[in-house]
């Protein structure tokens, strides 16, 4: 049973737009750890920027995971 082309592009977009999103919060993480004068801020800046790689890696191999097609027989 194959997933109509549709799906898959609209699957395909998800993937690429959370990888950019979690790209974006990693840049924005290390733009705010830069420029932090406290050290809670710069802990936050961290922690973003460990969440969003967190997310460029997890995220998008879980969806691919659980949207793979079944073997053919």
């Amino acid at each position: 049973m194959s997933v109509p082309e549709h799906v898959a592009q609209r699957r395909w977009l998800a993937l690429v737009g959370i990888r950019i999103v979690g790209v974006a919060g990693a840049v924005f993480g290390m733009v705010i750890a830069a420029r932090a004068q406290e050290w809670p801020v710069k802990v936050i800046g961290i922690l973003l920027v460990l969440s969003a790689l967190v997310v460029i890696a997890v995220v998008p191999a879980s969806l691919a995971h659980r949207w793979r097609s079944p073997p053919a027989p």
